[in-house]
């Protein structure tokens, strides 16, 4: 499905990234400097371009100011500071899937217990059906810096409902058609990592089956939440 959207300005999407930032410290998914968020954006010409982390800054020190902005080749055009070292698999991502508008990287614990073991996580829970239709698949051992990384997401998730994926000995990317989109399926991803790393101390976990993830998964994709619904008059 592809989402079509109305991608925010360069100051919207800085000054959401802040926040989404500090999300993740929030949900215990990240440790010092570690992990980042990227938006797609569109710039005063209304070019698309990609707002990324600074590489080694405290989140406790992130503004709005300090964001990097890079072309989707991961030239920087805007910022003082350097761009997260993950910003060249960001941008071939943003290249390579036009419906994906948010990006996050993180090293949270359980997710990446299951990276190291090169496992996926399996669809053992309703949960895991709703926000990812299926097992998180893993990726292969990519080198760090440059296009590698995004060339393997983009890989790993081609026929993949899922909005995560676990990079082997590495850690969690995430994808969404939103920043925050893709923050939620970070913080997810590493709550059902932990849900099944207790179900396996106790035995086997019972996969769900495939004809009931695919219902569970349309039911959340399409009726959950609040729709824009008209409100009735009283």
């Amino acid at each position: 499905m592809t989402y079509q959207a109305p991608w925010p300005g360069v100051d919207e999407a800085r000054e959401q990234l802040v926040g989404l930032h500090l999300s993740l410290v929030d949900n215990g998914l990240v440790a010092w400097t570690s992990g980042n968020v990227s938006a797609r954006a569109r710039d005063a010409r209304g070019q698309e371009v990609m707002v990324i982390k600074p590489s080694g800054v405290d989140y406790a020190e992130l503004t709005a100011q300090k964001m990097v902005v890079c072309d989707l080749r991961g030239t920087v055009v805007a910022g003082g500071l350097s761009p997260s070292s993950d910003t060249a698999a960001h941008a071939y991502v943003y290249r390579h899937r036009p419906d994906v508008g948010g990006v996050v990287h993180t090293h949270s614990p359980y997710a990446c217990a299951w990276a190291a073991r090169r496992e996926p996580i399996p669809c053992v829970l309703s949960a895991m059906a709703d926000e990812f239709g299926g097992p998180i698949p893993v990726g292969p051992l990519s080198a760090i810096g440059d296009d590698t990384i995004g060339r393997a997401i983009v890989a790993t998730l081609d026929g993949h409902r899922s909005p995560a994926v676990l990079m082997a000995n590495h850690g969690v990317f995430t994808i969404g058609p939103t920043a925050r989109a893709a923050v939620k399926a970070a913080v997810m991803c590493e709550d059902v990592a932990r849900s099944v790393h207790f179900a396996h101390q106790l035995g086997i976990p019972k996969s769900i089956p495939p004809e009931l993830v695919d219902r569970l998964y349309h039911r959340y994709q399409t009726a959950y939440g609040q729709r824009d619904h008209p409100v009735a008059s009283p």
